[in-house]
């Protein structure tokens, strides 16, 4: 008997991913790839986020991977950390977290309510931080700090900017690669 298909829950950030991001490249390049809805992409909050994400994992009953970005960043550290039941956690096999945004910087988005303070405990699942060197939504020294706190490994892909639509990145191969890098759930 062969393991089940991981199918991958993509969490865009604030305003959502639009055409020509990786994110919704990699939706039309395979159907394993969801979005998440999110309530409201211009007045994100952290609890309707995160209620949104568990909701998202209960229905589904094959293996899950996140291929988050921005603020889906830091709904997947809040939803595993303060949000996530023990078997909700079982379902996850891991996080791809890219470009991760800190509360603390000028350009977070005012409208976002209820993130910050960032958990800084070890996230239950194997994850991947991906962070560009001139993001200006996040430094190198914070998203290291947070991948330190949370267990994961740390990738530098230098000056790409926010990781996004306008980084020139197209299907982002490599960025697929190291999703399918993160296994199957413990």
């Amino acid at each position: 008997m062969s393991a089940p298909e991981t199918h991958t829950l993509v969490l865009p950030g604030y305003l959502n991913s639009g055409v020509g991001h990786w994110q919704t490249r990699w939706e039309a390049l395979d159907p394993a790839c969801v979005r998440v809805q999110m309530p409201d992409w211009e007045q994100p909050s952290r609890d309707a986020w995160c209620r949104t994400l568990d909701a998202a994992v209960a229905a589904a009953d094959a293996p899950l991977v996140f291929a988050a970005h921005s603020l889906g960043c830091l709904t997947v550290a809040f939803w595993a950390t303060q949000y996530a039941s023990p078997a909700q956690l079982a379902k996850v096999a891991g996080a791809l977290l890219v470009a991760l945004p800190d509360p603390a910087e000028a350009h977070f988005p005012r409208e976002a309510s209820g993130f910050a303070p960032v958990p800084l405990a070890r996230l239950p699942f194997s994850t991947i931080v991906v962070a560009s060197s001139d993001d200006p939504y996040g430094g190198v020294v914070f998203s290291q700090t947070c991948a330190n706190a949370w267990g994961s490994r740390w990738i530098d892909l230098g000056a790409r900017g926010h990781i996004n639509a306008d980084s020139g990145l197209g299907d982002w191969d490599e960025g697929r690669r190291w999703l399918a890098s993160l296994g199957t759930p413990r």
